[in-house]
């Protein structure tokens, strides 16, 4: 019988400490964030996706020497350019990344000489669709220069 009231009892001085442990916690300010509508900034070392960095006439600074595609041990990279007459450079044509395959280790960033690859900032890619995952470069980057 002493033990029934024992059990009771501290079930109850548990039950208490539970509640003044809530009502301290209610009226602190939250911690969340109302995702869809608010989001949080990107830490400087988030490492998103491969994207073409361009020079000041709004043209990827990419020579097309291939290294990124070499340097890549996934082979998500595929590149192209071709050179017009009378140039000394080529000119970059089509650069596609199959996100897919990317295993984001930076050997493509690292590897370019010319400052033309950096880690994008963005993070929100879901999708069902492998197609969606499949990254035109060159087309991202002149839609961002329109």
């Amino acid at each position: 019988m002493v033990a029934y009231f024992s059990e009771i009892y501290y079930g109850l001085i548990s039950l208490l400490e539970g509640m003044v442990i809530t009502f301290k916690e209610f009226f602190k300010p939250t911690v969340t964030v109302s995702y869809p509508y608010e989001t949080l900034p990107m830490c400087d070392r988030f490492r998103g996706h491969v994207e073409l960095i361009e020079n000041e006439e709004g043209q990827p600074n990419c020579v097309v020497c291939g290294l990124c595609e070499r340097a890549c041990p996934s082979g998500c990279i595929s590149l192209a350019g071709e050179k017009a007459e009378g140039e000394k450079k080529k000119v970059l044509t089509k650069y596609v990344l199959d996100f897919t395959r990317c295993s984001l280790c930076g050997s493509c960033v690292e590897a370019c000489n010319f400052n033309a690859l950096t880690f994008s900032k963005e993070y929100n890619l879901a999708s069902r669709r492998k197609e969606d995952f499949i990254f035109d470069l060159l087309g991202r980057l002149e839609e961002r220069n329109r």
